[in-house]
């Protein structure tokens, strides 16, 4: 059951990295949510809200974005598709 898409799909092939965090990503998040995040979403949000992974206050911001993202946790998920933000009004 995906936590994400909230219905049976299929799962990751192994946990996506060590650590308690990838036990759980492996056991509750389907491949498709995993793929999303990881190959496209995760980079809008470091591109879009300039995050700097050796600064350990955006490092835990991604997390907290990745955990949203796949329904681990509840919260606002960033956005990062708004082809209006940005513009001058």
């Amino acid at each position: 059951m995906c936590s994400k898409y909230k219905k049976e799909l299929p799962g990751l092939e192994k946990p996506p990295f060590g650590g308690e965090m990838g036990k759980v990503i492996f056991e509750k998040v389907s491949a498709q949510a995993w793929n999303e995040w990881s190959k496209d979403v995760q980079i809008k949000v470091l591109n879009e809200y300039r995050l700097n992974m050796a600064d350990p206050r955006d490092y835990q911001v991604l997390v907290d974005q990745m955990k949203r993202f796949l329904g681990l946790e509840e919260g606002v998920v960033a956005e990062v598709e708004n082809a209006e933000r940005g513009r001058r009004q």
